[in-house]
């Protein structure tokens, strides 16, 4: 099985499916159908549009000013993904609700939908949006499936000011049979879909039928991307393989194996020589297995070919404003996270820079609202990198040419940077029900406390398999203090 590190390039195709950055390229484009934003009256407001749910995208919704500013968010899904914390989600460690956030939270102030924004038109600003959601009216069509009456229509939207925040899509640098083949993880749909394969390889090595060979095969997990997302999969997966599995399938813990691919001459590139050497070592000894300078040629079903060596973005200006194709500055558009990238200032497509635009544009939106001056250009401050490395173990790098030599704990590892790194994931959770319930399943999957059950839902003729975690007493107090989310993932 191939576990592919979902990229976090950015691309211009993940904008919309159909972008049109020259206003006259959309500008023919007939709307079938128009919606109002929150108010149906005369507007007072200005008009914000929010195009993604993502880091930058739900960092607008939550910090705008909401009494200054009619907001309406567009995203294929109605929650938030806190992506540090998918790899442990994908192994059971966490529920899976503790790593969403629902945008919904915010309405009636705000308006939602679930949709793709198809085309851009920057003259008459407006959007062209394409529902993401099933079609609205089925019919059996007797064979025991249904089919769809009425399809999605689609719909345009009308702004003053736009937030391009639609992150990117996952990157297979022309792989043949990646996106056939390979899982991806940046939301909680690829975490719940590599539970589900974990899970299915050991219950198929499990049978008579199998040759040692076969079943050797069938647990080689492979990793292709050696950054913090790759490094702490592997880690969690480890820890899950050493613990819960060393004690459900006991004859087969030794035959699995996991091995991290990169292209890179190191994995963890953005950290520390030293830090990085301290992880590999860590990995030797748990036998994690590391191939650099390795390049994925192609993966079909069961294999994949490697070779031993070695989409564009939105542009913004210094303020985030987009940088059109003729060179000019659109003042009412701006674009943040991994869709966009600051022109001649290169800065990584992490969850940290995506944060801080989303931060920097709050200010900049709630100054504009009060015909205040704007902030000064936006610029990034590091904040420190962090990655855990399985066993309780934990590496932590906040150095840098623009950080003082003697900065307490500008580096760290150990046990030590594993308290720093579950710290920091536990208060970036964004709402209080999650800061209680991500530590109460901490707590409970403490190796050897966890306990993994396996639920086989039976959707039409296949089967099934997801682990969860059963903490059910606490987890319905916890909801039903806070309500139930209606995150659909």
């Amino acid at each position: 099985m191939l576990l592919k590190q979902r990229a976090s390039v950015p691309c211009r195709a993940s904008v919309s499916r159909v972008l049109s950055q020259n206003p006259r390229a959309s500008g023919a484009q007939r709307f079938s159908a128009s919606r109002n934003f929150a108010s149906s009256a005369v507007h007072q407001k200005q008009r914000l549009l929010i195009v993604g749910s993502g880091w930058g995208g739900y960092g607008i919704l939550r910090g705008v000013d909401k009494k200054r500013w009619d907001v309406t968010i567009v995203s294929p899904t109605n929650y938030f993904n806190f992506t540090p914390l998918l790899a442990s989600c994908a192994v059971g460690t966490l529920e899976f609700r503790c790593a969403v956030e629902p945008v919904r939270r915010y309405t009636p102030q705000v308006v939602a939908f679930q949709a793709w924004v198809d085309r851009i038109n920057f003259e008459q600003k407006t959007v062209q949006c394409m529902p993401a959601t099933p079609a609205p009216f089925a019919m059996d069509s007797g064979d025991g499936t249904t089919a769809p009456i009425k399809p999605g229509m689609p719909f345009n939207l009308r702004w003053d000011k736009m937030i391009l925040a639609a992150g990117a899509y996952s990157q297979t640098f022309g792989v043949p049979g990646v996106k056939e083949h390979a899982h991806f993880l940046k939301d909680v749909k690829d975490a719940r879909a590599i539970r589900m394969r974990i899970l299915e390889c050991f219950e198929q090595a499990m049978q008579p039928t199998l040759s040692d060979v076969d079943r050797r095969k069938l647990l080689n997990f492979c990793i292709v991307g050696g950054g913090p997302t790759g490094v702490e999969f592997a880690s969690e997966l480890h820890d899950l393989l050493h613990a819960e599995v060393a004690d459900h399938y006991p004859s087969l813990v030794k035959m699995a194996k996991i091995t991290i691919y990169d292209v890179a001459p190191n994995i963890l590139g953005s950290f520390d020589k030293t830090l990085v050497e301290y992880a590999e070592k860590s990995f030797s000894r748990e036998g994690i297995s590391i191939l650099t300078s390795h390049h994925v040629e192609r993966v079909e079903a069961g294999r994949m070919f490697v070779k031993e060596r070695g989409e564009g973005n939105v542009l913004t200006d210094e303020h985030l404003n987009l940088i059109q194709t003729d060179g000019s500055v659109n003042p009412d558009v701006w674009g943040i996270g991994d869709c966009a990238q600051i022109e001649d200032a290169v800065l990584p497509a992490t969850a940290q820079v995506a944060n801080q635009k989303a931060q920097y544009m709050v200010k900049k939106l709630n100054k504009l609202a009060k015909n205040q001056d704007s902030p000064a250009p936006f610029k990034f401050a590091n904040q420190g990198s962090l990655a855990y490395i399985g066993d309780w173990k934990a590496i932590y790098d906040n150095s840098g040419d623009n950080l003082k030599d003697d900065k307490i704990l500008s580096k760290e590892s150990g046990r030590l940077a594993w308290l720093l790194w579950r710290s920091a994931y536990f208060t970036q959770s964004l709402s209080l029900r999650n800061k209680i319930l991500v530590p109460m399943y901490w707590s409970v999957t403490c190796p050897p406390a966890i306990r993994v059950a396996e639920f086989r839902e039976h959707t039409g003729s296949s089967t099934v398999g997801r682990s969860m975690v059963e903490w059910t007493v606490l987890t319905t107090l916890v909801l039903g203090i806070f309500g139930r989310d209606i995150t659909r993932f």
